[in-house]
């Protein structure tokens, strides 16, 4: 039995756990746990996922890695059954993975690069994720990821389009730039080229290419490249997702957020003038402290007046040793409270954008027989099984549980 790995977080992680998979491929009875560390919840899941497989698998040999395993490694070497903590520097390099390999967690606040490597699959995922940058050099009062992912290192496009070109020859059809904050992609690479140059360069270099998606947005930092491809290049697809976080003006300065509202609006509104019928989707926290009634409203409203489709909504987490910690705390159950309210609003804008797709024919990655998803990333059930990981068009003829009901066109 070749290793299992066990992946919890991002896309980024969902990338980085296809590399150790080839470099791990000839450990037998190894289990690797790729933790998160954006929230509490994230850690407990990833801690109890641990727990399960020493118990239901007390031979295995377990190594925890990610950005948890990175910032508390000691934490996690004192669970039960671990047997080697690995840092996410260490995690990507071949020799970590040597059956005689001491563990090993570097300063990955010391790191200056980031490696290219050529991933061929990404096992029962009919689109692939691409690592196109690391780390993050803004300091956001909530978020512990820097110190778990070190400063911001950029891949070169050379080393992308060789992996996207890899994928493509593989099958895969649609491809998804990720990382950490990729919005700050090429500021310490040669030329600093910019994420739009890069994504103009791929599409370029790879014709063959069908869809190109980008991961989550800082909205403060997207390039004027980008808005041209969003204007003018049918295969970067109608869809972006803003690492909003908040829509009052006051808790955007507390986390340390590089945007107010305005800006926010101003960004949507261009989106949309260039890209009509643009799906957008933003992060958001809910319960950050200090927020009051008043200042969680202003969020709300804000949701609702922009009309923002595809939400991706989570209570506000203490991470120790971050700034937000130890700012006067919003109670747990009023966190979770607004965060349904925002799931709700969110849910009531998603129903209006599904609505406006009814009639119209889709462009569809199947990921299943009869499931997948559109351009702008709304789910979609087919009425009829078709082949799985193409891109096939089909024709919208409702909407049910909040998925696009489809016919093949």
């Amino acid at each position: 039995m070749s290793a299992e790995i066990l992946t919890f977080g991002c896309r980024l992680n969902a990338y980085e756990s296809e590399v150790m998979r080839g470099h791990a491929a000839g450990l037998s009875d190894t289990v690797v746990v790729n933790t998160c560390a954006v929230t509490a919840e994230a850690e407990r899941q990833a801690r109890q996922a641990i727990r399960r497989v020493a118990r239901e698998r007390p031979g295995a040999r377990i190594v925890v890695t990610g950005c948890a395993a990175q910032i508390d490694p000691d934490a996690w070497a004192n669970l039960p059954g671990v047997a080697r903590v690995l840092g996410n520097a260490d995690k990507l390099k071949p020799e970590s993975w040597a059956a005689d390999a001491p563990g090993a967690v570097s300063d990955i606040m010391a790191a200056r690069e980031t490696a290219a490597h050529l991933v061929t699959e990404f096992a029962g995922r009919a689109r692939a994720f691409v690592q196109v940058q690391q780390g993050c050099d803004h300091r956001c009062t909530f978020c512990i990821i820097p110190f778990g992912r070190g400063p911001n290192r950029s891949v070169p496009v050379g080393a992308v389009v060789a992996q996207v070109r890899t994928l493509v020859e593989a099958g895969y059809q649609e491809v998804v730039l990720t990382g950490v904050d990729i919005a700050s992609y090429g500021a310490d690479l040669p030329g600093a080229p910019s994420l739009g140059q890069l994504a103009r360069r791929l599409l370029a270099l790879v014709p063959e290419l069908r869809r190109l998606r980008l991961s989550s947005l800082d909205p403060a930092a997207i390039d004027d490249e980008v808005w041209r491809l969003l204007s003018a290049e049918p295969r970067l697809m109608p869809h972006i997702h803003l690492s909003l976080q908040a829509g009052s003006d006051l808790i955007l300065k507390r986390m340390k957020r590089r945007h107010l509202r305005a800006d926010v609006a101003a960004a949507i509104a261009r989106a949309r003038a260039l890209r009509p019928g643009i799906a957008i989707g933003a992060d958001l926290i809910a319960g950050f402290p200090t927020e009051s009634d008043d200042l969680f409203r202003e969020t709300l409203d804000f949701v609702g007046a922009m009309e923002l489709p595809f939400l991706h909504v989570f209570p506000y987490s203490e991470r120790p040793g971050t700034p937000a910690a130890r700012m006067p705390s919003v109670p747990v159950g009023v966190r979770r409270e607004r965060a349904v309210r925002l799931r709700e609003a969110g849910k009531a804008t998603a129903g209006r954008f599904l609505a406006q797709q009814v009639g119209r024919t889709v462009s569809l990655l199947t990921e299943t027989a009869d499931a997948g998803h559109s351009e702008h990333f709304a789910a979609v059930r087919l009425a009829a099984a078709a082949a799985p990981a193409r891109v096939m068009a089909a024709r919208v003829v409702g909407v049910g549980d909040g998925v696009l009901l489809a016919e093949t066109a």
